[in-house]
């Protein structure tokens, strides 16, 4: 009986004194500082490939060399670079039995060739939208045929076509493989033309290699250093936009300054508790914004069987739908992590809770995907009501619409929830594997 009571006393000194290190070590002037900085105006709203990224990533590189991480295997620095090829269009000329189509009617959807040229007679030829069905479901149809094709658009579908035109973006990012592929699709919609016995199609684009860099560091492992888990937040967003009430700057503060925030701090707390036995890694994913680049390349370098777990932080910075010291876990029944965290807060006020909202498909849709996809248990935790935060891709989403002692309160419950985890006492269940 001595030595149960010894035992149960020992215990709670050690969950006491984690708790009294972990209020000392994740401090609210320590969060503050990491997310005033990444939101600031200064970073220009952190878009991948401008000068605001790069000041992003040297930010997050001082703080983890302050913190004392190692580089991944094989880097001298913090910086996972690879590299994209970006395209942006030089010129676009289409010609219609003999006539050159106006600019402002063209849309070109798909092309990932340098110069592409195409006619009638080696391309799919022509055909003209249905005018009895809508714009929008015919467009997706073809944009995902495959083809390379003419489309003619009537006129009572001018409003439809200009709000598509206007909303693609004038630029894309490929791997060097689309490049070299002499089959490259292309769907060019033309607007006000009835037939086309005949037409040309000549599309030039510039080429541009560019670096993106996620920023990663490393706590090695003691006894299972083979064993990884992995924390991770995306630190870019959308850049400078059109101006919305006189600011065109996407902050970005709560997507995702505060999960990067909360990546460096954890980072910060786990290097002074000096007590993982499993590898951990801490990375800041770039590109998320943009069909997130940054974490898949990542998930190459690694092998998936090595992975134990992956806790994805995404907008952590107001109240979940189930009130304070809550937040939800998606993919919450693909995997026991989330039994695990909660079994490990028992006896604090914070709770995990089951995404709750299914039905925008949030598992598949942040940097968790690509891992979770080959059978990790990666999973994205988040407080975010998406279905009506209204600065949710907004120029408002800034430092002063965030509670950041929600943000602390989610941060010191991962912390504390991934212990058993990082120990290697707990393993969670695998994901089963995507087909």
């Amino acid at each position: 009986m001595k030595k149960t009571i010894f035992a149960i006393g020992l215990a709670v000194a050690s969950l006491t004194a984690n708790a009294q290190n972990i209020d000392k070590i994740i401090t609210k002037d320590y969060v503050d500082h990491l997310i005033k900085t990444l939101a600031s105006d200064d970073m220009q709203g952190r878009r991948t490939f401008t000068p605001g990224i790069e000041k992003a990533a040297t930010f997050i590189e001082k703080e983890f060399t302050a913190i004392g991480l190692k580089p991944l295997d094989g880097q001298t620095g913090y910086r996972q670079t690879f590299y994209k090829y970006q395209l942006k269009p030089v010129s676009t000329k289409v010609t219609i039995d003999g006539q050159v189509i106006a600019d402002e009617n063209v849309l070109v959807y798909g092309n990932k060739s340098e110069n592409l040229s195409f006619d009638q007679s080696n391309s799919d030829g022509w055909i003209k939208l249905d005018e009895s069905k809508d714009f929008i479901s015919q467009f997706r149809t073809l944009a995902r045929s495959g083809k390379r094709q003419l489309v003619l658009v009537d006129m009572k579908f001018v409003d439809a076509f200009k709000r598509v035109k206007g909303m693609i973006g004038r630029e894309a990012i490929l791997d060097e493989a689309d490049l070299k592929n002499d089959k490259n699709p292309a769907v060019v919609f033309v607007l006000d033309k009835e037939n086309a016995s005949t037409f040309t199609i000549e599309l030039k684009n510039s080429v541009t290699k560019m670096p993106l860099f996620n920023v990663a560091g490393v706590i090695p492992g003691k006894s299972k250093a083979k064993e990884l888990v992995i924390f991770s937040g995306h630190y870019d967003h959308m850049g400078i936009v059109a101006p919305k009430n006189g600011d065109s700057i996407m902050n970005g503060a709560d997507d995702d300054a505060s999960g990067t925030s909360a990546v460096i701090a954890l980072a910060k707390y786990y290097k002074k508790l000096n007590k993982n036995e499993r590898t951990l890694i801490f990375v800041a994913f770039t590109g998320e914004e943009m069909g997130m680049l940054g974490s898949k390349y990542f998930s190459e370098q690694l092998n998936p069987d090595e992975v134990v777990a992956m806790f994805n932080i995404e907008m952590i910075g107001k109240d979940s739908k189930f009130g304070k010291n809550t937040a939800f876990i998606t993919g919450y029944d693909k995997s026991d992590l989330g039994t695990i965290l909660q079994k490990n807060l028992q006896g604090t006020e914070f709770m995990f809770h089951p995404d709750p909202y299914k039905e925008q498909q949030l598992f598949y849709r942040s940097d968790n995907a690509t891992l979770a996809a080959l059978g990790v248990p990666a999973h994205t935790i988040s407080t975010d009501q998406i279905d009506s935060d209204p600065h949710y891709h907004q120029v408002t989403d800034e430092y002063k619409t965030l509670d950041v002692e929600n943000i602390l309160s989610t941060i010191k419950a991962i912390a504390k929830s991934a212990v058993s985890i990082i120990s290697g006492a707990d393993t969670p269940s695998r994901i089963p594997k995507l087909k």
